[in-house]
C-alpha cells in the first residue's frame, strides 16, 4: 500500500503520485486518471470504461461490415 498526501495545488486540492506509481500505471504528466468507486472502496485507473465500450463497438462494426468497408475504400 502506498499512502498519498492531500496537498494544495494552486487554488485546488490534489494528491501527488510517486514516480513509481506513474510508471506502474504507464502514465505521465497530462494523462487522465480515473477514480472508480468499487464495492471495496475507490480505485485509481488509467482505464476509461466508456472509451473501451466505444472501441469494442467500432471493432464489431469493422468485423461485421468488412466487405462493405473494403468496397468503400476503393
Amino acid at each position: 500500500m502506498i499512502a498519498l498526501k492531500i496537498t494544495t495545488v494552486g487554488n485546488s486540492t490534489g494528491v501527488i503520485l510517486p514516480k513509481e506509481v506513474l510508471t506502474r500505471l504507464k502514465m505521465q504528466k497530462g494523462d487522465t486518471l480515473y477514480l472508480v468507486e468499487t464495492p471495496d472502496g475507490y480505485q485509481l485507473t488509467p482505464y476509461d470504461e466508456t472509451f473501451a465500450r466505444q472501441v469494442r463497438a467500432a471493432e464489431e462494426v469493422l468485423r461485421d461490415h468488412r466487405d462493405v468497408l473494403h468496397e468503400l475504400a476503393k
